[in-house]
């Protein structure tokens, strides 16, 4: 499962090959979210509060590149690395 980017503790990761809607997973301590990528919505897990309003700035910025790289994965390809919030 290929990371695509890293900030503040949270690990965003994107399987290949993976069920629709598109949608990348964030990972922070013990928890984990399956976020929509269209919707920004959670759609299993759970994230803390705080980790959740980072996750969500972050994608805001970068839909387009999560999309890009939710096609990369499933076409088996490396997805490119994000730049991290900052």
């Amino acid at each position: 499962m290929p990371t695509i980017s890293i900030f503040y503790g949270i690990i965003i990761q994107m399987f290949w090959q993976e069920h629709p809607p598109p949608h990348f997973h964030a990972l922070y301590a013990e928890y984990e979210a399956l976020i929509n990528i269209h919707t920004l919505e959670v759609e299993k897990g759970f994230l803390p509060k705080r980790a959740m309003v980072l996750v969500l700035e972050w994608a805001i910025e970068h839909r387009a590149e999560l999309m890009e790289a939710w096609n990369q994965c499933a076409q088996m390809q490396s997805p490119q690395k994000i730049e991290p919030l900052s």
